[in-house]
């Protein structure tokens, strides 16, 4: 249902434009593109300007990112802060619950897990996300208007059920299948759409992105590993070190799953000697492994790390490093 108007010249020339400096430029002309994007487009709900704040909108790798809350709120949904977790939760107009996170590619639609094309991150002070995303959560529409610099949001209504307007009609009419309404509504089949039914009808693109599943074994143990290794680390480091672990499950050199790569070889002295069983993670410890199940990463393919006032020689020295990040080089 997001539908964006014929192309805007102003804007589509900024956007061309950062993209050329992304390639050739400075990093401060990238921002200086950015900030006349930010100064020259406005975001409008049902025909209200919305209030952006600090963060304003701005173009980052040919999208255009809005504050996610100021957003959402125009759009009559809730918008709670976690700073702890940077965690953003928005409770929808239309009762979706939606879970975003610095950095973390995943979104938690309504307790389901999907990954995203592009991941909200922090400016400001503010999570900001691709508009075009946001929307999508949000059951509106999006529309670029003909005076070249101002984008326009309405909230799109819920097909009602009828006697005579079921789902084939619904599916029929915004040429949805009828597999994704269902999924998009919660509805196991067809028998369960009723007569008085308020069916949502716009489909994040996402929604053929189910995020890879991980269990609460898994989860646990990732961050019992995190804790032991590198618990005085930062949440950088921690978030780094279980990073190391998922690379490894990804390398063909190593194991397939977590625990077989924690138990096997000796990078992880605390598998084999009992620190792990007795390990108890902290609350960072704990955010660092879900964010990195959530895929968030921040070195890149690295599968080694090591503290180098303690482990020194030739295996370590011919290792590219990727990051160093507290006490520790991350390398492959």
């Amino acid at each position: 249902m997001n539908r964006v108007g014929k192309p805007v010249r102003k804007l589509l020339t900024a956007m061309i434009a950062s993209l050329l400096l992304l390639c050739v430029g400075p990093l401060s002309s990238v921002f200086a593109a950015e900030t006349a994007v930010a100064s020259e487009t406005t975001i409008k709900v049902n025909g209200e300007k919305v209030k952006l704040g600090g963060a304003g909108a701005f173009l980052f790798l040919g999208r255009v990112y809005v504050p996610a809350a100021r957003v959402a709120e125009a759009l009559g949904a809730s918008a709670d802060w976690d700073n702890d977790n940077e965690a953003l939760t928005i409770h929808t107009a239309l009762g979706d619950d939606i879970m975003l996170g610095n950095g973390v590619p995943v979104v938690y639609f309504n307790d389901k897990r999907y990954r995203m094309e592009a991941y909200p991150f922090l400016k400001n002070g503010r999570l900001v996300m691709p508009l075009r995303q946001l929307t999508e959560l949000l059951h509106a529409d999006m529309n670029a208007g003909a005076s070249g610099n101002t984008i326009n949001l309405t909230a799109i209504k819920p097909a009602i059920v009828t006697k005579d307007y079921g789902l084939d009609e619904i599916s029929a009419e915004y040429s949805i299948v009828k597999a994704k309404l269902l999924q998009r509504n919660g509805l196991g089949s067809a028998a369960d759409v009723k007569p008085g039914m308020k069916l949502k009808v716009t489909i994040p693109s996402f929604f053929a992105q189910a995020a890879k599943p991980y269990t609460e074994a898994d989860y646990m143990l990732l961050a019992k590993i995190t804790m032991v290794e590198s618990g005085y680390e930062s949440y950088a480091g921690q978030l780094a070190l279980a990073n190391v672990i998922l690379n490894r499950v990804k390398d063909p050199r190593f194991p397939d799953t977590i625990r077989d790569v924690i138990y096997s070889g000796s990078q992880f002295p605390p598998a084999h000697n009992g620190l792990l069983d007795k390990s108890k993670p902290n609350a960072t410890a704990l955010r660092a492994a879900k964010d990195a199940l959530n895929g968030r990463n921040n070195i890149r393919n690295a599968v080694y790390f090591f503290n180098p006032e303690v482990s020194t020689g030739a295996f370590w020295t011919s290792k590219d490093v990727v990051a160093t990040i507290g006490h520790h080089r991350f390398v492959r």
